[in-house]
This record gives C-alpha cells, structure tokens and sequence, in this order.
C-alpha cells in the first residue's frame, strides 16, 4: 500500500491530515495497536493484516480526542503568568498548607489593623481587593491543575472580577457629577441663619479662654516636669480636647507609656494621671486616679482603645476619637460612629457614639440624639467643616460648584494654610467657630458659622467683615515694636457685636497680652496686659465709634456719666497729644480730656458746671484719686480716630509678666 493509498484510508476514516507536500507521522495519527493487542508491526494481529496497518477510531474515541485537543488550545490561547504555572505544579499538600497559613496570616492581620467589617469602610476595601486577587489567582491555578473543571475555574474567576468592578462603580456612584448627589452632599449638614446677639451670650471676661492648644501644651509640660517619679516613665498624650468641665473651658489629655520598656515595667498599674489644663487661668495640674487608666493609645496589645473597641463593635466605622471627663472626673474615650449617605464612602455623617470607661473598659452605645450631655465632642472638627464646605460648594448644584460658582462659599483657612477654626463653651456645650467667605474673595468674611459638636446643630451668621488672618495681622501690627504673635482668633459677644479676641504670645510661647477686634471694623484694636483692661478699651472703642448707643453703653458697663462743678483744671501735653485734667467738687478722681477728640474743654473754666462720661476701669474703680478717660463731654462723644491713636499709646512699654 502506498503513501496516497494510506491517506485515502486516513480520510474516508474521518482522521484530519496535512494537506499538501508535507510527510505524516502515522503513528501519532492512529491507534499504536489494533483491538486484539497486535502492535504496530502487525504481528499477533488479524489475519490479512499487513505491516503498518492501522484500524479507524470510533466516534466516541475521535469525539474526545477532539475534545482533549480543543481544551489544550484554550490554555495556549489565554497566557498565564509563570508564577501561576510554577504554582499549578505544587503538589496538593502544598497547596493545602499554603492557604492555611494565609488563613492565620489574614486573621492575626485583622487582629492588629482591626478595620471594621462594614461595606462603607475605605479600609475593608482594602483587605476586600487583596482577597479577591488571591482568590482569583487561586482558580486559575486551580484551573491548570485540572483540565477536565478548567472552564468551570475560569467562570468562578470571574466573581473577584466582579467585586473589584463593583468597588469602582461605588466609588464612581459617591461623586458630586451623578444625578442628584449635588443636593445630597448640600444637604448632609443642615444650617440655619441664626441672630448673633440673641444667640450667642455676652461674654463674661471671667471665663474667656486665653490660651490656644499650642499654650496648653506648654502649660502641661511644666506641670509634669514637677512631678520627677512621671517624667521618666510617662509622657503626655497630644490629644489636649477642649472640653466644658464643670463650667470651665479645659484642656484635656491622658498620659501616656514613654516607650515599650516603660509598658513593660507599669502595665500593670495602669497609667496613674491625666493633665488637666485651665484655659482662663491658665493653671495646669496633673491630676492623679484613684483607679488607674488602662485602656490608652499607647497600650500595644489587647488594652489598645482603638483595637479593643473595633473589635467590640467590629461593624462600626469610628471616626476621630477624643479624650474627655464626666462630671466626677472620670475619664471616658468617646468614640463617633461614622454613617455613609451617598454611594459607597461619601456623604459621612454622625449616627452613634460609643463611650469607653478608659478605667474599666466599660462601653456605652447610645444614638447621636440620646448623647449625655457632658460629652462636648460628638461631632469631630474636620467632618464639620468638610460638611459644611459641601453645603457651600454644591447648593447651586455641581455644574455651578465649577462653573459660574454664584453663591459657592466656604470655611476660612488658618494662617498656616490648614483648616481654620476654634471653639466657643457656651452652657454645657462646645461650638466650634470658623469664618465664611466667597471662594472668589480671600480678604473678608461673608459670615461666619458656629456648629454644636454634641448634637450637629449648626447655625449661620450673615456678618460681614474680616478674615481671621486679617484681625491676626491687625493685632500683630498694633504691637509690632514688640514682635508679639497672635493666637486663632476667638469669637465673643462683646456688647452685641461679634468681636475677635485673640491672646498676644512671645517667641517664648508665653501669653502676655490679648486684643479685642471688632469683626466689621477690624481696623480699630483694643489691647490690654489682661482680659479685663482689654475688654473695658474695646468698649469705650464701640461706644466712641457709634457702634453702641447711649442706653448700650451704659448697660455694657462701658460708660458712666457724671455731673458736677469745675473745681480745677490744668493741661499737659503727653506723646505729642494735649490733654486737660480736671477735677470735680467733692470728688476726688481725675478726668482725662484728650485733644482734639474731646476739644470743646476750652470753653470750660473753673466753677463751670459740667456733664461728662468716662470708662469704667475695675482695676483703679476703687481708687479715690484714679484717672478717669472721659468719651464723652457735654453729651458730645469723642472722635474715633483719637481714640484710637490714644489706645496705642500705652503699647510702647511691655507689660510686667
């Protein structure tokens, strides 16, 4: 039988050969032996049956050559990386150890990150991609392993797939361009316009905070350096949260294990005190427990605040927890729990609170609106103000967040470019304070919004005036002989009027002055070597200015008005400006009348009768013989420009610390 003749064979047999000039290799193309058992040579085989003689393949047979030869060229189809190759030649046992140690490797992770098993946490999401990429990983290998299920592995591979593109299409379903999710981000946080003076409490000089958090903190360190046996074993926690506590404005902060070694040696007792840091009187204590604080940020293991209470509430989202005091003193963690309103990670808001005895690790779970009242911050800043700014961006709707931007605002910057704002105790509660301007103007306010961090009620000011910087830059320049730096500014009403009160700080960090500025007309400074001098300048300022009327300034305690006969007068010139120094029959006390402000005295002699207000000074109101700055002579107030040169005057010395 010749070579044409065997191909023949080979096709009427339905077996696929080359066409064309190119040899075959029967061999590969038929069955190496025929159904008895005779080999390939023939011999034992059938009779007739000559050398090299080949019987066909039944349909059976061929179909699943077929079969075989297809699933082979899938896999040369599709490349696979060679890792997954090396992989797929693991022996089963390998395989099997292998996802068992990433099994105690994955749980020993959750246990140290503890990210919260929610499907709005960025951080699950994380650990969510990187599974679905070893499970895929793990079906392909699967699927090189066994031929027969490999397009079985190849459609499960496709669910981690799916996963990964169900993170993108979250991700994209947050973003302010989708249909209705303007409104949504302008909505998350609810602002009324509220009325400053009847809102808002007139200051008391006597609980005005004057210090920042960088002065607490310099504050604290001394107290602690006082105590040698803690200085060497513990540090203080920056977390310094200012609180109401018992009806003071405080700064808060636990200590702290100084390193490993040091938890080591005490993680037994506990930490033993807390600082505790007077922002009226600027007095800092370390005030010791009688039981210990034992759940800390600087506990390593299973007394971690942040890993124990994630792991007590493992699908809880908590934002930026912050250290704080119950009325007895006790101290508590408080922990918010944080809620996604738009897509799968945007439109973050307040729904619960967790509170953690930092004692005892006793919790509480209670809902945002059934907070106790001696929590002051349920509501953390940054999410305030990131809400805020979502209200201001996005009212008018996305495209006009970008485009035309008419009536887009937000919150103020600090003076170092991050976020700026600070705090206002009113009653029980902490407000938390920041400026509001035009994202097309950067030097004045629009007004200004203060926002209760316990229950998220927020209320909106339409006062127009200057931009913390600038008041900061005013009440710099007004002392810049002395080179003095301002703290953030902190709104008061001071008479009815938003006022800016800041505290004047040397290089050394130490307060040594403090400035009032009226927040529509922040040219004019009122300063002082205490809150009270401060405040009793401002008010004259006001008063002077036609800010206040008469009834006001006398209800302020600004002004008091008297009347009496000349007994003498004489005139001295002092820094260049004139003034007459009277006194009255039967009082003691010495009126001062500046020129040009005040320059109707002239007309005034001795024995005249005379009507004139002054400033009421509580530091030399008990004083007989105290000098009394008149404002207003014969009904007529003094002009404002003089007023305000004179208030500079006594800046040129620095003050006795």
């Amino acid at each position: 039988m010749n070579h044409d003749e065997i191909l023949d064979m080979l096709r009427r047999a339905g077996v696929e050969v080359p066409s064309g000039e190119d040899p075959i290799d029967v061999e590969v193309e038929v069955e190496d032996a025929s159904p008895d058992g005779a080999d390939a040579s023939g011999r034992g085989g059938k009779k007739g049956a000559g050398r090299g003689h080949v019987e066909p393949k039944s349909a059976r047979e061929r179909n699943k050559a077929a079969r075989k030869k297809r699933a082979k060229g899938s896999h040369i189809d599709i490349p696979v990386p060679p890792f997954m190759e090396r992989l797929a030649t693991w022996s089963r046992t390998a395989l099997i150890v292998m996802l068992v140690v990433l099994g105690i490797a994955a749980l020993i992770a959750y246990w140290w990150f503890h990210p919260a098993l929610n499907i709005h946490s960025p951080r699950v999401w994380n650990w969510i991609i990187l599974i679905s990429i070893v499970c895929f990983v793990g079906l392909k290998v699967f699927g090189l392993r066994s031929e027969h299920r490999s397009s079985l592995f190849n459609r499960l591979a496709l669910i981690p797939v799916a996963v990964v593109a169900a993170f993108f299409i979250g991700l994209i379903m947050g973003e302010p361009f989708i249909p209705g999710n303007a409104e949504r981000f302008a909505s998350v946080l609810k602002t009324t316009e509220g009325n400053f003076a009847e809102d808002i409490e007139e200051v008391d000089y006597a609980d005005v905070p004057v210090i920042d958090r960088a002065s607490a903190q310099l504050l604290g360190s001394r107290a602690m350096g006082s105590i040698p046996e803690f200085v060497s074993q513990f540090e203080i926690s920056p977390a310094y949260s200012q609180i109401n506590y018992q009806g003071r404005p405080v700064r808060v902060s636990p200590l702290t294990y100084a390193d490993l070694f040091k938890w080591l040696s005490h993680r037994g007792d506990g930490i033993p005190a807390y600082v505790l840091v007077d922002m009226v009187t600027q007095e800092a204590e370390v005030v010791r427990l009688e039981e210990p604080i034992r759940y800390s940020e600087s506990e390593p293991l299973a007394r971690n605040i942040d890993r124990y209470v994630q792991l007590k509430y493992p699908t809880y989202m908590f934002d930026q927890k912050s250290f704080e005091l119950d009325e007895d003193g006790t101290p508590w963690w408080v922990f918010p729990v944080q809620r996604r309103t738009i897509g799968l990670f945007e439109g973050t808001t307040i729904q619960r609170v967790v509170l953690v005895n930092a004692c005892t690790g006793e919790t509480e779970d209670h809902a945002i609106e059934d907070c106790p009242t001696w929590v002051d911050r349920a509501y953390p800043s940054d999410l305030i103000i990131e809400q805020y700014n979502w209200s201001g961006a996005y009212r008018g709707g996305w495209l006009n967040s970008w485009l035309g931007q008419q009536g887009v605002v937000r919150t103020t910057q600090g003076s170092d470019g991050e976020l700026g704002y600070n705090y206002l105790a009113q009653g029980d509660d902490i407000y938390l304070y920041t400026g509001v301007s035009s994202v097309t103007a950067d030097s004045s306010n629009v007004g200004f919004i203060l926002v209760n961090q316990r229950t998220g009620e927020s209320h909106y000011y339409p006062v127009a005036g200057a931009t913390e910087d600038s008041a900061q830059a005013s009440a710099e320049g007004q002392v810049q002989n002395l080179k003095y730096e301002a703290t953030y500014p902190l709104l008061l009403n001071v008479a009815g009027q938003p006022t800016y009160f800041m505290a004047l700080k040397d290089n050394a960090g130490l307060v040594k002055m403090y400035a009032m500025i009226n927040v529509e007309h922040y040219q004019s400074v009122a300063t002082g070597s205490t809150v009270a001098t401060t405040q009793e300048s401002y008010l004259q300022m006001l008063a002077s200015s036609g800010a206040l009327s008469e009834d006001e300034a006398a209800a302020s305690g600004a002004e008091v008005e008297v009347t009496g006969r000349v007994a003498s007068m004489a005139q001295a010139v002092i820094d260049g400006n004139s003034h007459f120094y009277l006194t009255l029959e039967g009082d003691d006390s010495i009126y001062d009348v500046a020129l040009p402000g005040l320059v109707d005295i002239v007309r005034y002699h001795v024995g005249d009768e005379v009507a004139l207000s002054y400033v009421k000074d509580s530091e030399g109101e008990g004083d007989a013989c105290s000098v009394r700055r008149v404002t207003a002579l014969g009904g007529k107030r003094a002009e404002v420009e003089a007023l305000a040169d004179d208030d500079a005057a006594p800046v040129e010395e620095p003050p006795a610390e």
